[in-house]
């Protein structure tokens, strides 16, 4: 290490836990990097699948990120410690709660400590389909509409309508509930000691995709618009903002006190999160062109657009256009699917139901014994389905499954959608179901890249980030050969994180722009995956049967 370089720690949150790197600000080199799990949400706390509730408790936030930070920390020397100079972060969203006049989330209140309404509501809680749908209602007969620059369709997966709900579901919460505040906004003010409503510096990024923000009307949707919606909501945006910011940003530095739970000085600035798949693109180096698919549990596919592609356009049925939530200077563009990998997790579980129920039960072996096979069997079902699902032919895939187990993101979000399997018979095996599923997850790709061509933005190259990418070859291939273009795979597996820490050496100073991070801090390509266009041929009937069945279940 050059004695001489400087370092800056990329956060990034996600769905089921917290990492973070320490990076050299001159090579993007990650000198250290940790991961901590939310441990409430481990044990299934606060949440309640058949009614796709999913809740996480700040503390889980708070501890985790101790945890990161001084487990990285841990392995460096107090020189490069010291030398650590600014701190960015990345979280999954739509991800707010209710907070109190200090901006205090409610859940970290005593009286509402175990209450799942009062915490954080996490992305892919459904719980408000019902609130969305009076929001598009209301927007369409408004004399503004609000949601235009949010795709045409609000999300249940969005903050107003998670607000509204948790707000008319539990009468409880009106005596505290004063604002709300985006976990991206509230872990820098936290930090920085700066979490009174009307004083947070707020992401650009989260506003204008989940919260209807935009410039042209003055910020977020009008007190009238809001409290037509409901009078529950009153008051609510005088006690939110109208500025929003760039992940480019300096909300601050470290107050001593977490100066001093982090092991870190008071001279580390903080700068303004964005969403994570956002910040994943920055960290792939994403440049005009560039389709950005983030892999995961769900998808994200971003680009950043120069403002004469877009030029007055309204792209319907995707998840918002909004100036700079990518990168300063473009148009960010936001899509995704609500389910890819979790459709994967989904059938692993469903496989796995008869040895976490029955071999539990058996007499023929030990406590122990139990324990071991139920892990190493669970731990190979996605494998050895892979090995089988290789094996089948296109034309022999005769089951078409729909990818909306968890609704439906993008393009047109209704979360109100269900998953389906079709062409089943007695000679159906679980390796075709797999298959299946990889297939619709595909096809689902393709959907949202079909609606950007036909709005004439022109993608050059996909570009693919997530642990899904990096260790599922038959997946990507499936994704190559469906698409129809090239696919490169990022090399480093913490590209969230790399990006936060390329915006946390903007905000520090060493650099004047993201790009310039990106140039110095990027980390390259692994991999690259080629369409066969024999499969693509074949696929396209494929995909004509599941657009043709998704269109008789809607």
């Amino acid at each position: 290490m050059n004695s001489q370089s400087k370092y800056v720690i990329g956060v990034d949150y996600g769905t089921d836990s917290c990492r973070a790197i320490i990076a050299d600000v001159k090579t993007g080199e990650e000198v250290s990097a940790a991961i901590s799990y939310y441990p409430r949400w481990k044990e299934g706390k606060y949440c309640d699948p058949l009614k796709n509730q999913y809740r996480q408790h700040p503390l889980d936030y708070i501890e985790t990120l101790e945890a990161v930070i001084k487990e990285a920390l841990s392995v460096l020397s107090d020189d490069i410690k010291n030398r650590i100079t600014g701190i960015s972060f990345d979280m999954t969203c739509c991800t707010p709660a209710l907070t109190d006049i200090n901006g205090t989330p409610l859940a970290l209140l005593e009286e509402y400590k175990d209450n799942p309404n009062a915490m954080f509501i996490l992305w892919k809680d459904h719980t408000s389909i019902k609130e969305a749908g009076e929001i598009n209602t209301l927007a369409k007969k408004w004399h503004t509409d609000y949601t235009k620059y949010e795709g045409g369709i609000y999300s249940s997966e969005w903050v107003w309508a998670k607000v509204l709900h948790v707000l008319r579901n539990d009468s409880r919460l009106s005596d505290k509930a004063y604002s709300w505040v985006e976990h991206i906004d509230w872990i820098p003010a936290l930090i920085t000691g700066n979490t009174l409503p009307e004083k947070v510096i707020r992401s650009r990024c989260a506003a204008g995709h989940k919260a209807m923000w935009h410039e042209s009307w003055g910020g977020l949707p009008d007190d009238e618009f809001l409290t037509t919606l409901s009078p529950l909501l009153k008051g609510f945006r005088d006690h939110l903002y109208t500025e929003t910011f760039t992940s480019d940003t300096l909300v601050g530095y470290l107050t001593e006190e977490w100066a001093n739970r982090l092991g870190l000085t008071t001279n580390v600035a903080v700068g303004v999160a964005a969403i994570d798949c956002h910040v994943g693109a920055v960290g792939a180096e994403i440049k005009t062109g560039s389709f950005v698919k983030v892999i995961g549990t769900s998808t994200c596919d971003i680009m950043a657009v120069p403002y004469e592609q877009i030029d007055g356009k309204l792209i319907s049925g995707i998840c918002g256009q909004v100036d700079g939530s990518v990168i300063s200077g473009a148009i960010g563009l936001e899509a995704g699917q609500s389910a890819f990998g979790d459709l994967y997790a989904w059938y692993k579980d469903l496989l796995a139901w008869p040895i976490k129920k029955l071999i539990p039960k058996s007499d023929l072996l030990s406590d122990d014994i139990k324990e071991k096979l139920i892990s190493e069997l669970q731990s190979q079902i996605l494998s050895e389905l892979t090995v089988e699902a290789e094996k089948i032919s296109i034309e022999d895939s005769s089951v078409i499954a729909t990818d909306w187990l968890n609704g439906r993101r993008t393009p047109d979000a209704n979360q109100s959608l269900k998953g389906t399997l079709t062409g089943l018979t007695l000679g159906t095996s679980a390796p075709m179901i797999f298959r299946a599923l990889v297939e619709a997850t595909a096809f689902g790709s393709k959907a949202i890249i079909e609606r950007f061509i036909e709005n004439e933005i022109e993608i050059k190259e996909v570009i693919a980030i997530g642990g899904i990418s990096q260790k599922s070859p038959f997946v990507m291939q499936i994704l190559a050969d469906v698409l129809n273009m090239p696919i490169k795979v990022a090399k480093s597996e913490q590209t969230c994180a790399l990006g936060a820490a390329m915006n946390a050496a903007v905000v520090a100073g060493e650099y004047s722009n993201v790009r310039d991070a990106q140039k110095a801090m990027g980390k390259g390509y692994v991999r690259e995956y080629y369409p066969n266009r024999e499969n693509h041929d074949k696929y396209s009937d494929l995909y004509n049967r599941y657009k043709k069945i998704g269109k008789k279940i809607i």
